[in-house]
């Protein structure tokens, strides 16, 4: 039984018990005239007004309709796995005094939801950043999204929210060992406290019948990868969803991952997830040849591929952000002109260069673990939606556009399905993996995979095999070159934020020391005024130089060590001991962007 349904059950025990206390309450005698106050004096432990009487009549009606309501209550919580679930993600580009048209848009945002002609059962919300515009949404959605959770993070929070049609029995909110850095305050995602939003759902009776929700905003990249100062930050945001994810899929549960994830397909935090966690991009599953970036992006013109439309690019490469469809990506005469006529129609025929896909879905079943649930979900349809713009306001609802899944329970039991489920590489299974690499003979010896034998059934499976731990092994160097990079690139922070510090307090204490000889009041005031402002820089950059950048390198030394760990693992190497305590100072020291 959910728990929200035991609890439902005992505040209806609890109503019943002081309903039964009540004494009771018959028509009430009046005493003194016609203009006299009315009085109730049939109970010596009870002396109300009328008004009061009336409202105590009304609560016991209540009181009688709630136990008449608690089988219907039991019997929807307690309801059989549903053989469909439909699933939406949105950036709601909330922010508080920055956004235009905030509330108009996010109250929209709502009424589309639920006024959609599938509604979603489970709704994952990013950049909802203030209590009002969660509650306006709320407020439209709560027929069809009765439970819901708005989580608390950071300094000014985290904008996420995850609505659902079903009990949410556990929420946690995870926040991330690395988030940006506080000198960059004018880009605010250090002090939001970025993480991931879990919810753990109640989707049918059975035990295993649990939604496992995972819903994040990444670190947004301001400039293009592989220059992008902050991918070593996404990328390690990756790999701790990844772990959430997994652990999830461990118990047997239905795992989704779904939000604003600003990374490519393909892109090397996008292999993490893919490669590590047992769930699918439900739009690479369903478009396995849609794009990996904006057209004018070096991956994507590597595959020379035309241009794409505007439709193309919603129809088959599901993009969701920065697309001409999107009245918040016009220019400024464009902007203008829209707020003169209204609603302007774009001809979907128009080349779309600028296009890709932000905002992902990743779902997996759960088969995988000693723990496995033998209930199968296929990925049925996936769309871009929220695409309409305000009636009045003739903008679009947000800078992103939605991404919109359906699952379907699969009861029958397919061996194909299964084997393309588990095409990931659990760090569980290293042991099964690496033996499989190897076809062992009645003598003991090993069969290698050459271009003679390769035809045959077996070792096409184990060529395979060896192909995927080699893109894997190829994979775990990137990521730790990449740590090694910024690392260096943060101990020269580190080295020359305290070097400020130290030239601050020389530069306070000679001005301090230059006012005893000072000649002029004037002169005097400047040096004090250099002084205090050279100490106040300088102290600022200490406490973050010996601070937050320790802790941040600190961070990356785990991040490495996981990484490393997962490398050895998978190609079944054993522990070396000296890389493990080794310092990783391989890059080149200086500023690295």
């Amino acid at each position: 039984m959910p728990l929200l349904a035991l609890s439902r059950v005992t505040i209806a025990k609890s109503v019943f018990k002081i309903y039964a206390i009540l004494p009771p309450i018959t028509a009430p005698r009046v005493e003194g005239g016609v203009n006299s106050q009315l009085s109730v004096v049939n109970s010596p432990t009870l002396v109300m007004t009328m008004s009061n009487y009336t409202t105590i009549s009304h609560l016991k009606s209540e009181f009688r309709s709630l136990g008449d309501s608690i089988p219907a209550m039991l019997s929807r919580n307690s309801d059989e796995l549903p053989e469909k679930i439909s699933i939406l993600t949105l950036n709601c580009w909330g922010l508080k005094f920055l956004s235009k048209y905030r509330r108009e848009r996010l109250l929209e945002i709502g009424k589309r939801i639920a006024g959609s002609n599938n509604p979603p059962h489970i709704v994952g919300l990013q950049e909802c950043w203030t209590q009002e515009d969660y509650n306006n949404i709320r407020r439209e959605t709560q027929e069809i999204l009765p439970y819901g959770k708005f989580y608390y993070s950071g300094i000014f929070g985290g904008g996420l929210a995850i609505l659902s049609k079903w009990p949410i029995e556990e929420s946690t909110m995870f926040a991330y060992p690395l988030n940006g850095r506080p000198t960059a305050f004018f880009r605010g995602d250090w002090f939001v406290g970025k993480g991931v939003a879990c919810a753990r759902i109640r989707i049918g009776p059975a035990s295993t019948d649990i939604a496992d929700v995972f819903c994040t905003h990444l670190h947004a990249p301001y400039e293009r990868e592989p220059h992008d100062s902050y991918i070593c930050h996404r990328t390690a945001q990756a790999w701790e969803i990844v772990k959430l994810m997994r652990a999830a899929a461990e118990k047997g549960h239905l795992v989704i991952g779904l939000g604003d994830f600003n990374m490519l397909p393909q892109s090397l935090a996008h292999r993490l997830i893919t490669s590590h966690a047992p769930v699918k991009d439900v739009w690479s599953h369903l478009h396995p040849d849609s794009s990996i970036g904006a057209a004018i992006d070096a991956a994507e013109m590597a595959r020379k591929k035309p241009i794409p439309s505007a439709d193309f690019n919603v129809l088959e490469n599901g993009a969701t952000c920065d697309g001409i469809f999107n009245t918040w990506r016009w220019n400024k005469t464009q902007q203008n002109r829209l707020k003169r006529e209204g609603n302007i129609v774009v001809d979907g025929e128009l080349p779309d260069p600028l296009a890709k896909r932000l905002d992902y879905i990743y779902v997996g079943d759960g088969a995988f673990g000693q723990f496995s649930s033998p209930k199968k979900w296929t990925i049925s349809s996936a769309r871009v939606g929220m695409m309409e713009r305000h009636p009045t306001l003739h903008c679009s609802l947000s800078d992103h556009f939605s991404v919109e899944a359906t699952i379907v329970l699969d009861t029958s039991k397919d061996s194909d399905a299964e084997d393309e489920q588990n095409s990931f590489l659990p760090i569980q299974k290293h042991i099964e993996s690496i033996r499989s690499l190897r076809s062992i003979s009645p003598m003991g010896s090993t069969t290698l995979v050459t271009a003679a034998n390769a035809t045959s059934p077996t070792n096409t499976e184990i060529a395979s095999q060896q192909q995927q731990i080699a893109l894997a092994e190829d994979m775990y160097d990137q990521v730790l070159q990449m740590i090694s990079t910024y690392a260096a690139r943060e101990r020269f922070q580190r080295r020359a934020r305290l070097g400020h510090f130290a030239a601050s307090l020389v530069v306070s204490t000679s001005c301090f020391v230059g006012v005893w000889w000072s000649p002029r009041a004037f002169v005097s005031f400047i040096l004090c005024l250099v002084s205090s402002l050279s100490l106040v820089a300088g102290t600022i950059d200490g406490l973050i130089g010996g601070l937050f950048v320790s802790s941040e390198l600190r961070s990356l030394k785990e991040f490495e060590w996981e990484i490393r760990n997962a490398r050895r693992t998978v190609l079944g190497l054993g522990l070396d001991i000296e890389e493990e305590h080794r310092s990783p100072r391989s890059a080149p020291r200086g500023w690295h962007r």
